[in-house]
């Protein structure tokens, strides 16, 4: 037969061959399993996750409703909008007690911050007994804080206290620390930095641990001096721990309470009197409930428009 009485021959069509999925990185699970082990694992999470979500948004949803209502001790309560917010604007004690707070904040927060940024230099560098140094800087924060106020209280005693005998010595003269206006609040800042440095210091201690040794030895041979490494190496690569240490100090700041409670129960002339000893007041000696979640909300959006200024100064990435 020939091509043209019986038509030319059509080529094969080739049959389509599967190509497989590229391969991922070594060593990781391809797509499927990867996605069946996170089911598995909100599976296994989930109780906790409802739990939190259940103890830490219910009761700050509550506040909120509770801060747009005149709910009383009673039960009794109507809905009455934003008039505790508008009340709250014309409430000289907030103001008050609000500017206390924020000049307790400067007192403590650097206070805080350098007290354990030097101690966690001087362990860092500590060759001999450092784990005996690091549990002895760190004991006063896992005391009381009404013991230490009380003990703090009995330094700063006019007549018998340890740090005017001191200042006798000197002829300095006595210094009534808790009943000067202009000296309550460092003060108790002193107090506060004195009972939770230890938990920053070891969070900064850690930090400085984590910094490769090449870097600093780079900076040595390169004739950088013990100041300009802090500065210019230290610092820098410290930059993500110090923003977490500072935020979480100012967040403790702006809810101090107990030690101002125990130490001069917000005198003299309220010069002691935070923000969250007005919500103390207000809730649990008036039972204004509503006033109190309004004044809590307002609380928390402080802490964090000061954490997102924070986060914009020192945390942000290069």
């Amino acid at each position: 037969m020939t091509a043209s009485t019986t038509g030319e021959l059509a080529a094969p069509t080739p049959e389509p061959v599967a190509v497989p999925d590229p391969p991922g990185p070594p060593g990781r699970p391809p797509k499927p399993v990867r996605r069946r082990e996170a089911r598995v694992g909100l599976l296994f999470v989930a109780p906790m996750l409802l739990l939190f979500l259940v103890f830490r948004f219910g009761p700050t949803l509550g506040a909120a409703f509770l801060s747009l209502t005149d709910y009383r001790l009673s039960g009794d309560w109507r809905f009455i909008g934003a008039e505790n917010y508008a009340r709250l604007l014309d409430d000289d004690l907030f103001w008050t007690s609000l500017g206390v707070t924020a000049l307790y904040t400067a007192f403590f927060v650097p206070l805080t911050v350098v007290l354990s940024l030097g101690t966690a230099l001087l362990l860092h560098r500590a060759v001999w007994l450092r784990g005996f140094f690091r549990g002895v800087f760190f004991l006063p924060y896992v005391t009381s804080i009404v013991l230490a106020a009380v003990i703090w209280k009995w330094i700063y005693d006019v007549e018998d206290g340890l740090l005017n005998a001191a200042l006798g010595v000197l002829s300095l003269g006595p210094l009534d620390f808790l009943g000067d206006e202009h000296l309550v609040l460092p003060a108790i800042a002193a107090t506060s930095a004195w009972k939770g440095f230890g938990y920053s210091m070891l969070i900064l201690l850690a930090g400085l641990q984590s910094i490769p040794r090449e870097v600093t030895e780079a900076a040595v041979i390169d004739g950088a001096t013990g100041w300009q490494r802090l500065r210019f190496v230290t610092l820098p690569l410290l930059r993500p721990v110090l923003f977490f240490v500072l935020v979480i100090e100012a967040i403790g700041a702006f809810q101090v309470f107990d030690a101002m409670y125990v130490m001069t129960a917000g005198g003299p002339v309220r010069a002691s009197y935070s923000l969250v000893y007005l919500l103390y007041d207000t809730g649990f000696k008036f039972f204004d409930f509503g006033y109190a979640s309004a004044l809590g909300l307002v609380l928390f959006l402080v802490v964090l428009v000061f954490s997102l200024i924070q986060r914009r100064l020192i945390g942000r990435d290069d």
